[in-house]
Protein backbone atom coordinates (compact mmCIF):
# COMPACT_ATOMS: atom_id res chain seq x y z
CA UNK A 1 0.00 0.00 0.00
CA UNK A 2 2.34 2.72 1.06
CA UNK A 3 5.01 1.29 -1.56
CA UNK A 4 2.53 2.33 -4.32
CA UNK A 5 1.68 5.72 -2.64
CA UNK A 6 5.35 6.74 -3.40
CA UNK A 7 5.68 5.58 -6.51
CA UNK A 8 2.47 7.28 -7.59
CA UNK A 9 3.91 10.19 -5.38
CA UNK A 10 6.94 10.35 -7.61
CA UNK A 11 5.33 10.22 -11.30
CA UNK A 12 4.02 13.96 -12.15
CA UNK A 13 1.22 13.23 -13.75
CA UNK A 14 0.02 10.66 -10.62
CA UNK A 15 1.16 13.56 -8.45
CA UNK A 16 -1.22 15.74 -9.95
CA UNK A 17 -4.31 14.15 -10.06
CA UNK A 18 -3.62 13.59 -6.59
CA UNK A 19 -3.67 16.90 -5.64
CA UNK A 20 -6.50 17.52 -7.66
CA UNK A 21 -8.42 14.81 -5.60
CA UNK A 22 -6.97 16.80 -2.22
CA UNK A 23 -8.09 19.83 -3.57
CA UNK A 24 -11.64 19.10 -4.15
CA UNK A 25 -12.17 16.91 -0.87
CA UNK A 26 -11.06 19.80 1.08
CA UNK A 27 -13.99 22.08 -0.99
CA UNK A 28 -16.41 19.74 0.07
CA UNK A 29 -15.25 19.73 3.39
CA UNK A 30 -15.31 23.73 3.56
CA UNK A 31 -19.15 23.59 1.66
CA UNK A 32 -20.25 20.89 4.58
CA UNK A 33 -20.14 23.86 6.86
CA UNK A 34 -21.58 26.07 5.14
CA UNK A 35 -25.81 26.61 6.73
CA UNK A 36 -28.48 27.07 4.43
CA UNK A 37 -29.93 30.06 4.51
CA UNK A 38 -33.38 30.20 7.03
CA UNK A 39 -32.95 26.69 8.49
CA UNK A 40 -33.07 25.74 12.17
CA UNK A 41 -29.92 23.74 12.72
CA UNK A 42 -31.35 22.98 16.33
CA UNK A 43 -33.90 21.27 15.62
CA UNK A 44 -32.72 18.96 12.89
CA UNK A 45 -29.74 18.08 15.25
CA UNK A 46 -31.99 17.26 17.88
CA UNK A 47 -34.58 15.30 15.74
CA UNK A 48 -31.61 13.00 14.53
CA UNK A 49 -30.10 12.30 18.07
CA UNK A 50 -33.82 11.23 19.15
CA UNK A 51 -33.10 8.63 16.66
CA UNK A 52 -29.79 7.41 17.41
CA UNK A 53 -28.28 4.12 16.25
CA UNK A 54 -30.78 3.75 13.43
CA UNK A 55 -30.64 4.25 9.57
CA UNK A 56 -30.94 8.30 9.94
CA UNK A 57 -27.00 7.88 12.05
CA UNK A 58 -25.63 6.33 8.97
CA UNK A 59 -27.36 8.52 6.24
CA UNK A 60 -25.86 12.00 8.66
CA UNK A 61 -22.20 9.66 8.73
CA UNK A 62 -23.10 9.20 4.95
CA UNK A 63 -22.92 13.26 4.49
CA UNK A 64 -20.44 13.69 6.06
CA UNK A 65 -22.28 15.40 9.60
CA UNK A 66 -23.85 18.51 6.96
CA UNK A 67 -27.68 16.71 7.55
CA UNK A 68 -27.00 17.67 11.14
CA UNK A 69 -25.96 20.79 10.50
CA UNK A 70 -28.11 21.45 7.75
CA UNK A 71 -25.78 22.79 5.19
CA UNK A 72 -26.46 23.19 2.05
CA UNK A 73 -25.05 19.83 0.90
CA UNK A 74 -27.15 18.69 3.23
CA UNK A 75 -28.61 15.74 0.51
CA UNK A 76 -24.63 15.30 -0.37
CA UNK A 77 -24.39 12.41 -3.38
CA UNK A 78 -27.44 10.36 -1.69
CA UNK A 79 -29.55 11.62 -5.03
CA UNK A 80 -26.68 10.64 -7.27
CA UNK A 81 -26.41 7.26 -5.28
CA UNK A 82 -30.04 6.88 -5.33
CA UNK A 83 -30.25 7.79 -9.18
CA UNK A 84 -27.42 5.60 -10.39
CA UNK A 85 -29.33 2.23 -8.30
CA UNK A 86 -32.84 3.65 -10.50
CA UNK A 87 -30.79 3.02 -13.63
CA UNK A 88 -29.36 -0.13 -13.13
CA UNK A 89 -32.73 -1.09 -12.55
CA UNK A 90 -34.59 0.35 -15.02
CA UNK A 91 -31.84 -1.24 -17.47
CA UNK A 92 -33.31 -4.72 -17.18
CA UNK A 93 -36.74 -3.20 -17.21
CA UNK A 94 -36.46 -1.55 -20.53
CA UNK A 95 -34.59 -3.01 -23.56
CA UNK A 96 -34.25 0.37 -25.09
CA UNK A 97 -32.21 1.28 -22.09
CA UNK A 98 -30.30 -1.65 -22.31
CA UNK A 99 -29.71 -1.65 -25.86
CA UNK A 100 -27.90 1.77 -24.93
CA UNK A 101 -26.07 1.02 -22.01
CA UNK A 102 -24.04 -1.55 -24.87
CA UNK A 103 -23.74 0.85 -27.06
CA UNK A 104 -20.13 2.34 -25.97
CA UNK A 105 -18.94 5.34 -25.27
CA UNK A 106 -21.55 7.14 -26.97
CA UNK A 107 -24.12 5.10 -25.02
CA UNK A 108 -22.29 5.58 -21.80
CA UNK A 109 -22.44 9.38 -21.81
CA UNK A 110 -26.10 9.13 -22.76
CA UNK A 111 -26.93 7.13 -19.64
CA UNK A 112 -24.33 9.28 -18.03
CA UNK A 113 -26.97 12.75 -18.93
CA UNK A 114 -30.47 10.70 -18.03
CA UNK A 115 -28.56 10.09 -14.78
CA UNK A 116 -27.79 13.95 -14.08
CA UNK A 117 -31.30 14.47 -14.89
CA UNK A 118 -33.27 11.85 -12.41
CA UNK A 119 -30.65 13.12 -9.74
CA UNK A 120 -31.74 16.36 -10.30
CA UNK A 121 -35.29 15.53 -10.18
CA UNK A 122 -35.06 13.56 -6.79
CA UNK A 123 -32.62 16.33 -5.36
CA UNK A 124 -36.08 18.33 -5.93
CA UNK A 125 -38.26 15.47 -4.10
CA UNK A 126 -36.38 15.66 -1.18
CA UNK A 127 -35.29 18.82 -0.49
CA UNK A 128 -39.17 19.83 -1.22
CA UNK A 129 -39.61 16.75 1.33
CA UNK A 130 -37.37 18.50 4.42
CA UNK A 131 -38.81 22.32 3.67
CA UNK A 132 -42.68 20.94 3.57
CA UNK A 133 -42.32 18.27 6.03
CA UNK A 134 -39.78 19.47 8.11
CA UNK A 135 -40.61 22.83 8.12
CA UNK A 136 -43.58 23.10 9.71
CA UNK A 137 -42.09 21.24 12.78
CA UNK A 138 -39.90 23.71 13.27
CA UNK A 139 -36.64 23.65 10.73
CA UNK A 140 -37.73 26.85 8.86
CA UNK A 141 -39.16 29.06 11.89
CA UNK A 142 -41.61 31.43 10.34
CA UNK A 143 -42.32 29.24 7.30
CA UNK A 144 -43.67 30.42 3.88
CA UNK A 145 -43.42 29.88 0.26
CA UNK A 146 -40.27 31.78 -0.45
CA UNK A 147 -38.17 30.99 2.63
CA UNK A 148 -39.31 27.03 1.50
CA UNK A 149 -38.49 27.77 -1.65
CA UNK A 150 -34.98 29.03 -0.90
CA UNK A 151 -33.92 25.79 1.12
CA UNK A 152 -35.16 23.35 -2.05
CA UNK A 153 -32.72 25.57 -4.46
CA UNK A 154 -29.68 25.60 -1.97
CA UNK A 155 -30.13 21.82 -0.98
CA UNK A 156 -30.46 20.76 -4.92
CA UNK A 157 -28.03 22.92 -5.96
CA UNK A 158 -25.81 21.43 -3.39
CA UNK A 159 -27.12 17.78 -4.59
CA UNK A 160 -26.05 19.19 -8.04
CA UNK A 161 -22.37 20.39 -7.33
CA UNK A 162 -21.25 17.64 -5.65
CA UNK A 163 -22.37 15.28 -8.60
CA UNK A 164 -20.47 17.87 -10.64
CA UNK A 165 -17.11 17.70 -8.15
CA UNK A 166 -17.11 13.59 -7.76
CA UNK A 167 -17.47 13.43 -11.88
CA UNK A 168 -13.96 16.07 -11.86
CA UNK A 169 -12.50 13.46 -9.58
CA UNK A 170 -13.06 11.17 -11.85
CA UNK A 171 -11.94 12.64 -15.05
CA UNK A 172 -9.15 15.00 -13.50
CA UNK A 173 -8.34 12.84 -10.44
CA UNK A 174 -7.55 9.45 -9.37
CA UNK A 175 -10.83 8.17 -10.33
CA UNK A 176 -13.99 6.77 -8.31
CA UNK A 177 -14.98 10.51 -7.36
CA UNK A 178 -18.05 10.01 -6.32
CA UNK A 179 -17.24 6.70 -4.01
CA UNK A 180 -13.97 9.28 -2.82
CA UNK A 181 -16.66 11.66 -1.81
CA UNK A 182 -18.79 8.95 0.28
CA UNK A 183 -15.25 8.12 1.58
CA UNK A 184 -14.25 11.56 2.71
CA UNK A 185 -17.41 12.16 4.40
CA UNK A 186 -18.23 9.04 6.05
CA UNK A 187 -14.33 9.75 7.88
CA UNK A 188 -15.07 12.75 8.92
CA UNK A 189 -17.45 11.47 11.60
CA UNK A 190 -14.50 9.05 12.69
CA UNK A 191 -13.19 11.25 15.90
CA UNK A 192 -16.75 11.32 16.85
CA UNK A 193 -17.39 7.73 16.98
CA UNK A 194 -14.08 7.59 18.24
CA UNK A 195 -15.07 10.29 21.14
CA UNK A 196 -18.11 8.33 21.94
CA UNK A 197 -16.30 5.09 22.42
CA UNK A 198 -13.29 6.60 24.58
CA UNK A 199 -15.92 8.51 26.98
CA UNK A 200 -18.29 5.29 27.11
CA UNK A 201 -15.13 3.02 28.14
CA UNK A 202 -12.26 4.71 28.79
CA UNK A 203 -12.99 8.35 30.91
CA UNK A 204 -15.97 5.92 32.74
CA UNK A 205 -13.71 3.56 33.72
CA UNK A 206 -13.12 2.37 37.54
CA UNK A 207 -9.54 1.54 36.86
CA UNK A 208 -6.39 1.98 34.69
CA UNK A 209 -6.91 -1.45 34.41
CA UNK A 210 -10.71 -1.33 33.14
CA UNK A 211 -9.28 1.23 30.64
CA UNK A 212 -6.68 -0.29 28.77
CA UNK A 213 -8.35 -3.46 28.62
CA UNK A 214 -11.20 -1.68 26.83
CA UNK A 215 -8.63 0.31 24.47
CA UNK A 216 -7.16 -3.17 23.26
CA UNK A 217 -10.73 -5.00 23.54
CA UNK A 218 -12.03 -1.55 21.17
CA UNK A 219 -8.86 -2.07 18.78
CA UNK A 220 -8.81 -5.81 18.57
CA UNK A 221 -12.58 -6.05 17.60
CA UNK A 222 -12.36 -2.84 14.52
CA UNK A 223 -9.38 -4.90 13.47
CA UNK A 224 -10.96 -8.22 13.41
CA UNK A 225 -13.76 -6.16 11.37
CA UNK A 226 -11.40 -4.46 9.29
CA UNK A 227 -9.59 -7.66 8.24
CA UNK A 228 -12.76 -9.53 7.85
CA UNK A 229 -14.80 -6.89 5.19
CA UNK A 230 -11.04 -7.26 3.06
CA UNK A 231 -11.24 -10.76 3.15
CA UNK A 232 -14.94 -10.62 2.21
CA UNK A 233 -14.24 -7.82 -0.34
CA UNK A 234 -11.19 -9.79 -1.57
CA UNK A 235 -13.12 -13.13 -1.88
CA UNK A 236 -13.94 -14.85 -5.38
CA UNK A 237 -14.70 -18.01 -6.78
CA UNK A 238 -12.59 -18.72 -9.81
CA UNK A 239 -14.11 -20.79 -12.95
CA UNK A 240 -11.43 -22.00 -15.03
CA UNK A 241 -12.66 -21.20 -18.98
CA UNK A 242 -11.00 -22.65 -22.03
CA UNK A 243 -11.14 -21.51 -25.47
CA UNK A 244 -10.91 -24.03 -28.57
CA UNK A 245 -8.13 -23.28 -31.25
CA UNK A 246 -9.19 -21.96 -34.38
CA UNK A 247 -6.98 -23.11 -37.61
CA UNK A 248 -6.51 -20.46 -39.75
CA UNK A 249 -4.29 -20.98 -42.83
CA UNK A 250 -1.70 -23.28 -41.50
CA UNK A 251 -1.32 -21.37 -37.85
CA UNK A 252 -3.50 -22.16 -34.79
CA UNK A 253 -5.12 -19.21 -32.75
CA UNK A 254 -6.84 -19.45 -29.48
CA UNK A 255 -6.77 -22.44 -27.26
CA UNK A 256 -5.78 -20.51 -24.44
CA UNK A 257 -7.56 -20.58 -20.59
CA UNK A 258 -8.20 -18.12 -18.37
CA UNK A 259 -10.62 -18.05 -15.18
CA UNK A 260 -14.13 -16.34 -14.88
CA UNK A 261 -13.90 -14.44 -11.34
CA UNK A 262 -17.24 -14.44 -9.57
CA UNK A 263 -16.77 -12.25 -5.82
CA UNK A 264 -18.24 -13.47 -2.63
CA UNK A 265 -19.48 -10.55 -2.39
CA UNK A 266 -21.50 -9.52 -5.42
CA UNK A 267 -23.54 -7.46 -4.35
CA UNK A 268 -21.41 -5.32 -1.88
CA UNK A 269 -23.21 -2.70 0.31
CA UNK A 270 -26.32 -2.42 -1.67
CA UNK A 271 -28.67 -5.11 0.28
CA UNK A 272 -27.38 -3.28 3.81
CA UNK A 273 -28.66 0.29 2.58
CA UNK A 274 -31.85 -1.40 0.77
CA UNK A 275 -32.84 -3.24 3.77
CA UNK A 276 -32.03 -0.30 6.20
CA UNK A 277 -33.78 2.36 3.83
CA UNK A 278 -36.93 -0.19 4.03
CA UNK A 279 -36.79 -0.42 7.50
CA UNK A 280 -36.46 3.36 8.96
CA UNK A 281 -39.90 4.20 6.10
CA UNK A 282 -42.65 3.24 8.54
CA UNK A 283 -40.57 5.32 11.53
CA UNK A 284 -40.08 8.51 9.21
CA UNK A 285 -43.49 8.28 7.63
CA UNK A 286 -44.49 8.24 11.57
CA UNK A 287 -42.84 11.26 12.21
CA UNK A 288 -45.77 13.47 10.57
CA UNK A 289 -48.27 11.88 12.99
CA UNK A 290 -49.01 11.27 16.70
CA UNK A 291 -47.86 7.75 17.47
CA UNK A 292 -48.70 5.90 21.09
CA UNK A 293 -45.42 3.83 21.20
CA UNK A 294 -47.78 1.66 23.98
CA UNK A 295 -50.08 0.46 21.47
CA UNK A 296 -49.52 -2.39 19.12
CA UNK A 297 -48.52 -0.05 15.87
CA UNK A 298 -46.14 1.70 18.59
CA UNK A 299 -44.15 -1.43 19.56
CA UNK A 300 -43.90 -2.50 15.70
CA UNK A 301 -42.53 0.59 14.91
CA UNK A 302 -39.84 -0.01 18.01
CA UNK A 303 -39.35 -3.05 16.66
CA UNK A 304 -37.86 -2.09 13.71
CA UNK A 305 -35.58 0.13 14.96
CA UNK A 306 -31.90 -0.90 15.71
CA UNK A 307 -31.48 1.08 18.73
CA UNK A 308 -34.01 -1.44 20.30
CA UNK A 309 -32.03 -4.25 19.68
CA UNK A 310 -30.13 -6.00 21.82
CA UNK A 311 -31.69 -3.96 24.83
CA UNK A 312 -31.04 -5.79 28.36
CA UNK A 313 -34.19 -4.11 29.25
CA UNK A 314 -36.37 -5.17 26.36
CA UNK A 315 -35.01 -7.82 24.86
CA UNK A 316 -37.88 -9.45 22.67
CA UNK A 317 -37.29 -6.74 20.29
CA UNK A 318 -34.52 -8.00 19.28
CA UNK A 319 -36.86 -10.14 16.79
CA UNK A 320 -36.06 -7.37 14.84
CA UNK A 321 -33.20 -8.27 13.74
CA UNK A 322 -34.05 -10.90 12.22
CA UNK A 323 -36.64 -9.21 9.60
CA UNK A 324 -33.05 -7.07 9.15
CA UNK A 325 -31.01 -10.24 8.36
CA UNK A 326 -34.03 -11.67 6.00
CA UNK A 327 -34.08 -8.20 4.25
CA UNK A 328 -30.35 -8.03 3.49
CA UNK A 329 -30.42 -11.99 2.08
CA UNK A 330 -32.71 -11.08 0.14
CA UNK A 331 -31.91 -8.06 -1.64
CA UNK A 332 -28.54 -9.56 -2.10
CA UNK A 333 -29.97 -11.92 -4.23
CA UNK A 334 -32.26 -9.66 -6.05
CA UNK A 335 -29.56 -7.07 -6.71
CA UNK A 336 -26.95 -9.64 -8.02
CA UNK A 337 -29.51 -11.20 -10.32
CA UNK A 338 -29.87 -7.17 -11.65
CA UNK A 339 -26.27 -6.70 -12.23
CA UNK A 340 -24.81 -10.51 -12.81
CA UNK A 341 -26.98 -12.89 -15.62
CA UNK A 342 -24.92 -16.21 -16.64
CA UNK A 343 -27.25 -16.52 -19.21
CA UNK A 344 -25.42 -13.60 -21.04
CA UNK A 345 -22.06 -14.57 -19.81
CA UNK A 346 -22.51 -18.39 -21.12
CA UNK A 347 -24.13 -17.07 -24.40
CA UNK A 348 -20.74 -14.31 -24.62
CA UNK A 349 -18.66 -17.70 -23.44
CA UNK A 350 -19.91 -19.76 -26.55
CA UNK A 351 -19.75 -17.05 -29.20
CA UNK A 352 -16.20 -16.51 -28.54
CA UNK A 353 -15.61 -20.16 -28.34
CA UNK A 354 -15.03 -20.39 -24.25
CA UNK A 355 -16.39 -23.55 -22.06
CA UNK A 356 -15.96 -24.54 -18.92
CA UNK A 357 -13.79 -27.99 -18.75
CA UNK A 358 -16.24 -30.87 -17.75
CA UNK A 359 -19.83 -27.97 -18.61
CA UNK A 360 -21.74 -28.06 -22.05
CA UNK A 361 -21.97 -24.62 -23.53
CA UNK A 362 -24.95 -22.81 -23.90
CA UNK A 363 -28.10 -23.80 -21.08
CA UNK A 364 -25.48 -25.99 -18.91
CA UNK A 365 -22.87 -24.07 -18.42
CA UNK A 366 -25.66 -20.75 -17.19
CA UNK A 367 -27.44 -22.89 -14.75
CA UNK A 368 -23.96 -24.27 -13.64
CA UNK A 369 -23.27 -20.00 -13.14
CA UNK A 370 -26.42 -20.27 -11.54
CA UNK A 371 -25.68 -22.89 -9.20
CA UNK A 372 -22.47 -21.02 -7.53
CA UNK A 373 -23.42 -17.88 -7.42
CA UNK A 374 -26.79 -18.94 -5.71
CA UNK A 375 -24.27 -20.46 -2.63
CA UNK A 376 -21.83 -17.12 -3.51
CA UNK A 377 -24.62 -15.20 -2.25
CA UNK A 378 -25.51 -16.63 0.60
CA UNK A 379 -21.71 -16.55 2.03
CA UNK A 380 -21.29 -13.18 0.98
CA UNK A 381 -25.03 -11.69 2.16
CA UNK A 382 -24.02 -13.26 6.11
CA UNK A 383 -20.67 -12.29 5.54
CA UNK A 384 -22.62 -8.53 5.61
CA UNK A 385 -24.90 -9.68 8.04
CA UNK A 386 -21.92 -10.25 10.61
CA UNK A 387 -20.17 -7.07 10.02
CA UNK A 388 -22.85 -4.85 10.13
CA UNK A 389 -24.59 -6.58 13.55
CA UNK A 390 -21.28 -6.40 15.64
CA UNK A 391 -21.80 -2.83 16.04
CA UNK A 392 -24.97 -3.13 16.61
CA UNK A 393 -24.83 -5.62 18.98
CA UNK A 394 -22.03 -3.80 21.01
CA UNK A 395 -24.40 -0.49 21.02
CA UNK A 396 -27.06 -2.63 21.90
CA UNK A 397 -25.58 -4.72 24.82
CA UNK A 398 -23.60 -1.58 26.34
CA UNK A 399 -26.06 0.96 26.21
CA UNK A 400 -24.27 3.20 23.86
CA UNK A 401 -25.85 6.49 22.37
CA UNK A 402 -23.92 6.59 19.10
CA UNK A 403 -22.04 4.38 16.87
CA UNK A 404 -22.24 6.43 13.74
CA UNK A 405 -19.38 4.56 12.25
CA UNK A 406 -21.24 0.81 12.18
CA UNK A 407 -20.41 -1.73 9.79
CA UNK A 408 -21.60 -0.28 6.55
CA UNK A 409 -19.50 2.45 7.07
CA UNK A 410 -16.27 0.01 7.55
CA UNK A 411 -17.64 -1.80 4.62
CA UNK A 412 -17.47 1.63 2.37
CA UNK A 413 -14.13 2.38 3.59
CA UNK A 414 -12.58 -0.50 3.02
CA UNK A 415 -14.42 -1.20 -0.46
CA UNK A 416 -12.99 2.78 -1.63
CA UNK A 417 -9.72 2.29 -0.09
CA UNK A 418 -8.74 -1.40 -1.95
CA UNK A 419 -10.93 0.38 -5.55
CA UNK A 420 -8.13 3.44 -5.45
CA UNK A 421 -5.14 1.92 -4.60
CA UNK A 422 -5.95 -0.39 -8.08
CA UNK A 423 -6.78 1.99 -9.73
CA UNK A 424 -3.51 3.43 -8.52
CA UNK A 425 -1.78 0.88 -9.00
CA UNK A 426 -3.25 0.30 -12.41
CA UNK A 427 -2.04 4.02 -13.50
CA UNK A 428 1.77 2.50 -12.71
CA UNK A 429 1.34 -0.40 -14.41
CA UNK A 430 2.23 1.43 -17.71
CA UNK A 431 5.46 3.36 -16.35
CA UNK A 432 7.05 0.02 -14.85
CA UNK A 433 8.49 -2.86 -17.59
CA UNK A 434 11.08 -5.38 -16.51
CA UNK A 435 14.42 -3.52 -17.27
CA UNK A 436 12.75 -0.09 -17.68
CA UNK A 437 11.55 2.68 -15.12
CA UNK A 438 9.27 5.67 -15.97
CA UNK A 439 8.57 6.81 -12.52
CA UNK A 440 11.01 9.95 -12.78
Amino acid sequence: MWQTLRDALRIKDIRSRLLFTFGILVLIRIGCQIPTPGVSTTYIAQWLASRTGDSFNFFDAMTGGSLTSMSIFALNISPYITSSIIMQLLTIAFPALEEMAKDGEEGRKKMNKITRYVTLALALIESSAIAIGFGRQGLIPDITFWKAAVVVICLSAGAVVLMWLGEQITEKGIGNGISMVLLINILSSVPTMAGALIERFVTNASNVATAVVAVIVILVVVAALVAFVVFLNDGERRVPVQYSSKMMGRRSYGGNSSNLNIKVNTANVIPVIFASSLMSIPSLIAQFFTVDYTKWYGKILTLLSTQSWFRREAPWYTLGVLIYIALIILFAYFYTSVTFNPVEIAGNLKKSGGFVPGIRPGKPTSDYLKNILNYLILIGAVGLCIVVLIPIIVTGIFSLSSLSLGGTSIIIICGVILETLQQLSGMLKPRNYEGFSFLN
